[in-house]
């Protein structure tokens, strides 16, 4: 069973023609995937929500969803998710931005992959973009190649909504993201638990979209690329500490070389004075002398150490959260498992005789 989850918000110029060509593609492919649509309008403002309703009636195995206001794609998709049958989840942007040939193939990806998660990528080799204003298309380059640096994995694109997820799995899992960055957080966590994640090729296309004048974006860009840094933070927080920190260090001693060296020269100029030529006398004229040098030597070499120190409490802190996350997940599961047999035994016990009694 194949359930596809659509997240909606303020989409009506588009919305009931796109529902239309994602429900007869499912159709098409009935012969390989038994479906449901799961749509959840995230408290859209315009008639977003009535076209919802009215799809819903008319069609069969459509489920309508409502939050009563805008709570962020990362909650309409949590909210969906946790309303799916089936046995693979695949997300989708009600734009077709990604168009619904996409469906078919991450699910025939993960089906035959065993995979628990599918990405589909523009940015990998045999995907393409098209159609995409130059702002957007630079932001999203940048963003995914970001996280890309910061993922321990090859993946070319951890933002996209468009994905196939395991169903059970990702109906388990614990998300607490509610914005854009809930797409970052799934991989992250997936990775903590050793899952298998695959990609395939996408096609990103704004083309059909942009038919539709009074089409806008949901997407606000400045929370867009803030979720991106923070979602970056997350997976390698070490980096964002050790870098700036070992930078720091290399100034620092470069500083502090130029220290010496004032140090030294006051010396051999004191001497050559004929006044007290010691260390001390020497550091307090090439003091006097540069004073910036040091300051600004003394003042990096402690902001080095302390974002040194940083990044390693913060690897600290992430190896712990990882391994409570890990752990709560595994006791999770076995609960699930625990309750699934518990119900499995009870349905198949033979009902008590009643020979005792006569």
């Amino acid at each position: 069973m194949l359930s596809v989850v659509l997240p909606v918000y303020n989409e009506e110029a588009l919305l009931e023609d796109n529902l239309i060509l994602i429900r007869d593609y499912l159709r098409s492919i009935e012969s390989e995937f038994r479906w449901e649509i799961v749509i959840v309008n995230d408290g859209s403002a315009d008639k977003s929500g009535p076209i919802v309703r009215q799809f819903a009636e008319k069609n069969e195995h459509v489920v309508a969803l409502t939050h009563p206001r805008n709570f962020g794609l990362g909650q309409a998709l949590k909210y969906g998710m946790a309303n799916t049958r089936g046995d693979y989840v695949i997300t989708l942007d009600i734009d077709l931005s990604y168009d619904v040939e996409h469906i078919g193939e991450l699910a025939r990806k993960i089906r035959d992959d065993k995979a628990r998660l599918v990405l589909a990528s523009p940015y990998m080799k045999g995907g393409s973009i098209s159609n995409v204003p130059g702002l957007r298309r630079m932001l999203s380059i940048l963003g995914n190649r970001f996280l890309r640096f910061f993922v321990q994995g090859h993946f070319s694109t951890l933002t996209s909504i468009v994905r196939a997820y395991d169903g059970p799995y990702i109906r388990a899992m614990n998300l607490r993201a509610q914005g854009m960055d809930v797409m970052p957080e799934v991989v992250y966590k997936s990775m903590i638990l050793r899952a298998a994640i695959d990609e395939v090729p996408a096609r990103l296309d704004w083309g059909p979209q942009l038919q539709y004048q009074n089409r806008r974006s949901s997407m606000r860009l400045v929370r867009h690329v803030f979720s991106t840094v923070m979602s970056g933070f997350l997976f390698r927080p070490f980096l964002f500490f050790v870098f700036p920190g070992i930078l720091l260090a290399i100034f620092s001693l470069y500083v502090i070389f130029w220290m010496g060296f004032h140090v030294f020269e006051s010396y051999e100029f004191l001497k050559t004075a004929g006044e007290i030529a010691d260390p001390s006398s020497a550091l307090a004229h090439a003091y006097k002398a540069y004073p910036h040098t040091y300051i600004v030597g003394l003042l990096s070499t402690m902001l080095s150490i302390q974002l040194i120190g940083l990044g390693i409490v913060s690897l600290q802190n992430k190896r712990y959260y990882e391994e409570l996350f890990h752990l709560g997940s595994t006791v999770l599961r076995h609960e699930m498992a625990g309750n699934r047999d518990a119900i499995h035994t009870k349905n198949c016990e033979p009902p008590m005789s009643n020979a005792g009694s006569e």
